[in-house]
């Protein structure tokens, strides 16, 4: 496994929360990094996310002020798909498998043979991408977690076309970022969603059935050592996007029923309630 990689320019497609977390990770581990995204106000709030990300280690000590000058100077933003043309092109747009293969189509047409490209999906098919945009030598998944900038995990997912250098090639770049990277072959949810699936649900169903009340497994689940509790959670990831990926999973495994979606979350998305990117959802913020 190369302890080096010839990587110098990293593109990050999504200016959302989880892109611009990807974006400053590239950039804080020295990279030329494109942030690129169509909407050019996400575009901006994506620059002032980080912005205030840079300067919050700053203030801690964690980021002399040279480190932090030099990785904003690492970034450009773009609304133009064109300039997305790099080493290693990391898609982390909205979870649609429609959308993303739309624009690995694009990105595929105007970049090098060579070119790596990885999806940040964290539950549509690896294998299904990577078909469907018949790059699928060069095609892997790199699934960050959320806040990226602060998460060391890094799932790197494989296909069985996948090329071992290219799995290889992200194993190592993940160490570059100063993450973990764990290996795992494409499956309904990888290795975390899949298993997290379990911490989500059963806690929607004890409240569903009255058993008890949301603060009182969060305070439980967060004294047996959890960070966060399964609904302080949910409402961090987006209830959106939570419930998606367990419906996504739910089917792809052909719908057992320890798996099924729950009709609380499901409530909570149709009202919009999404946690704190609505600024309300299991909490209000």
């Amino acid at each position: 496994m190369p302890e080096t990689i010839n990587i110098k320019t990293i593109c990050v497609c999504g200016a959302g929360t989880m892109g611009s977390g990807i974006a400053q990770v590239a950039a804080q581990a020295g990279f030329n990094t494109i942030q690129f995204d169509l909407n050019t106000a996400m575009l901006e709030k994506s620059r002032q996310q980080i912005l205030a990300s840079l300067n919050k280690l700053a203030e801690k000590g964690k980021l002399t002020e040279a480190a932090k000058t030099a990785a904003l100077a690492n970034i450009h933003f773009t609304a133009s798909v064109e300039a997305c043309i790099a080493d290693v092109i990391i898609e982390a747009i909205v979870e649609d498998e429609a959308a993303k293969t739309t624009l690995f189509k694009k990105l595929a047409a105007i970049n090098s043979p060579a070119t790596i490209f990885a999806t940040n999906t964290s539950s549509i098919s690896v294998s299904t991408l990577a078909t469907a945009t018949a790059i699928d030598a060069q095609f892997a998944g790199m699934h960050f977690f959320n806040p990226a900038q602060l998460m060391k995990l890094v799932e790197v997912v494989y296909t069985s076309s996948t090329a071992p250098a290219v799995t290889d090639t992200l194993v190592a770049l993940a160490k570059q970022m100063g993450k973990v990277p764990v290996v795992c072959k494409d499956a309904p949810g990888f290795i975390v969603n899949r298993v997290a699936r379990h911490y989500y649900l059963e806690a929607m169903l004890l409240v569903e059935k009255g058993l008890a009340d949301i603060e009182t497994i969060d305070t439980i689940m967060e004294a047996t050592g959890f960070k966060m509790g399964p609904f302080k959670l949910m409402d961090l990831i987006g209830m959106d996007v939570n419930y998606a990926v367990s419906n996504i999973v739910w089917n792809a495994l052909d719908k057992p029923e320890r798996l099924q979606p729950s009709a609380l979350q499901k409530e909570k998305v149709e009202k919009g309630e999404l946690g704190k990117k609505s600024g309300k959802g299991f909490y209000h913020y």
